[in-house]
């Protein structure tokens, strides 16, 4: 549909699931280096590089320094949500402004008659991601396959 607005995640976003959902695939292994994460991925390691310290930050994984150091999980995959790591790479979600609760943010907010509805909108977005983990994720057969194909264990 020509001139169509798309609400989509971050492509940065994406990326850190990717990542995570190739780590969570073997969470018994002992540290992944961001350069085999790379690799295994086809990211660019700057990139992974970048999400890596992101996601170690909000403590959804752990840096582990030494000769077998790298990055793991800090939690169980069924422990972390998308929402979480949305909210690491991306900050708050929420897709309006008025949705944030910093009055001031939208000219017309006080006369609003959308605001609701878009929170109402919110709120049903943030519940899925809330309910959607990394060992979701990784059930998904095409997921499990391809990082499976991918990994150097």
């Amino acid at each position: 549909m020509p001139g169509a607005t798309v609400i989509r995640l971050n492509r940065l976003t994406d990326y850190a699931i990717v990542v995570l959902a190739h780590m969570a695939i073997c969470p018994g292994r002992q540290a992944y280096t961001a350069a085999e994460l790379s690799e295994q991925t086809e990211l660019p390691a700057p990139t992974v590089t970048k999400l890596l310290k992101q996601l170690a930050r909000a403590g959804i994984v752990r840096a582990q320094r030494g000769a077998r150091g790298g990055y793991r999980l800090a939690r169980r995959p069924g422990d972390v949500t998308v929402a979480q790591v949305v909210e690491a790479v991306d900050g708050p979600i929420r897709i309006a402004d008025c949705i944030d609760a910093a009055p001031g943010r939208c000219q017309i907010e006080a006369a609003c008659p959308t605001r609701s509805v878009w929170r109402r909108v919110n709120d049903a977005i943030v519940s899925e991601l809330n309910g959607l983990t990394l060992e979701d994720v990784c059930s998904d057969p095409v997921v499990r396959r391809r990082g499976i194909e991918g990994m150097s264990v």
